[in-house]
């Protein structure tokens, strides 16, 4: 089985170098290299905004060419795959940190042509939480480089807190606390809208409270480590915390729709939510807090560029001056701004950048929006241990053991101990395969 896994990921390699050369060669004529950029910003107003930096690019760049290959999001992860298989992968591909796993684990990734991008841009440069989601297992080089992201945590109604003299939720203790004084389950109000539901959504949400209470599933060796009194503690904290929350599977609908309509003066869901609060006219009521217990912890997602391997060294090139390009903070800005409040600054120069300060989504939370970006240097994710983003990670997440486990004990009201073991045995069981 491994001799076959190799020989496919060789023949891979040598298609995707063959496919590169025969590319290369039929711009022979025109004297320019061309190259493809996979990417899921498929909306008119997106692909305009890249247009417009590309056409840039282009111009500071005459002998190279690039096309676009816009992919909706839910079928770009399918359509490398194919596009891998088929020998013909773009140069540059937008992936997430999931998926760039993926491509790493199987060797689509030019890792040195990553890093050497990254080291242009200067690593200091980066919130260091958002550059460590990118890094690969031994933890010496990226798997990405970083373009936007988003954080999640836990957002609140300012004025909803003040009206029972409450101030901002700092630990544990203080989101519990607001929690029971806000639910009033015979008029349907709750404490806090949290994700119940047995998906992604609950698995992110319930990582930042066990992240702040130092439990991982993995070790620092990459070992499955579920089983442990901190895991226990804070399953078993979020399923209190589940009582006053609103009864079923809550999904990222029901999350959203309950805090903006005011059933619930808090909400655990991603900076997505910006954007509707600002519609509402109402954004300087909003605040954000990181659930923190031993420490803080931040659950984020970023979207990185990156090189592809086995490119002919012409369109090599190409591709590491592309994503330069956009690395610069003027453009990056710009990809940034494609959906403002959402995506947020993993470069602390778009951060400081005049156009991101000036947008009127990022101007209307005042000075949250650079707290908020900052809070990146808070991210845990599970299976990030010391600074190794362990691969397995993603095969853990796929079972659906963690997400079972949550909607378990908090939807189905089962014990804490029980539902730890099932996980683990679950998880066990897809890591022998």
């Amino acid at each position: 089985m491994l001799r076959r896994g190799i020989s496919f990921v060789i023949v891979l390699v040598l298609a995707v170098a063959l496919t590169a050369c025969s590319s290369s060669k039929q711009t022979g004529g025109s004297g320019k290299t061309t190259i493809e950029f996979l990417h899921s910003s498929v909306e008119q107003e997106r692909i305009a905004v890249l247009d417009k930096l590309i056409a840039k690019f282009e111009k500071e760049n005459p002998n190279i060419k690039v096309k676009q290959v816009p992919i909706e999001e839910d079928k770009i992860n399918t359509k490398i795959i194919t596009l891998a298989n088929s020998g013909k992968l773009p140069a540059v591909v937008e992936a997430g940190q999931d998926y760039a796993k993926v491509m790493d684990k199987d060797q689509l990734i030019d890792k040195g042509a990553v890093k050497k991008i990254i080291d242009e841009v200067g690593e200091k440069n980066y919130y260091e939480g958002a550059l460590n989601l990118m890094r690969t297992e031994n933890s010496k080089s990226f798997t990405g480089v970083p373009m936007s992201g988003w954080v999640q945590g836990i957002w609140y109604n300012k004025k909803m807190l003040a009206s029972k003299g409450l101030e901002e939720p700092k630990n544990w203790d203080d989101v519990l606390s607001i929690a029971k004084a806000f639910t009033d389950k015979g008029n349907k109000k709750y404490g806090i809208a949290l994700p119940t539901v047995e998906g992604n959504f609950s698995e992110q949400a319930f990582s930042q409270f066990a992240l702040s209470n130092n439990a991982n599933v993995l070790d620092n060796n990459g070992k499955l480590n579920i089983n442990t009194p901190e895991m226990k503690e804070a399953l078993s904290y979020y399923k209190e915390l589940a009582q006053y929350t609103m009864p079923g599977s809550n999904d990222t609908t029901e999350v959203k729709d309950a805090f903006m309509n005011g059933t619930a003066p808090m909400a655990v869901y991603s900076t997505y939510i910006l954007p509707s609060v600002v519609e509402e006219g109402d954004a300087k009521n909003i605040g954000f807090a990181i659930p923190t217990q031993k420490q803080k912890a931040v659950y984020a997602s970023v979207s990185s560029l990156t090189v592809t391997s086995g490119l002919e060294d012409s369109q090599k090139d190409a591709a590491v001056k592309l994503v330069s390009f956009m690395s610069k903070p003027e453009n990056m800005t710009k990809y940034v701004l494609m959906s403002p409040g959402g995506a947020q600054p993993v470069n602390k120069g778009v951060t400081e950048n005049k156009e991101y300060q000036a947008n009127e989504v990022v101007k209307a939370f005042g000075g949250l929006s650079n707290e908020i970006a900052a809070s990146f240097d808070q991210t845990q994710i599970f299976g990030l241990v010391d600074g190794k983003n362990f691969l397995k990670m993603g095969d853990v997440t796929s079972s659906g053991a963690i997400a079972k486990m949550v909607n378990s004990v908090t939807v189905g009201g089962k014990k804490v101990d029980s539902e730890i073991e099932n996980a683990k045995k679950g998880i066990e069981k897809v890591l022998k395969k």
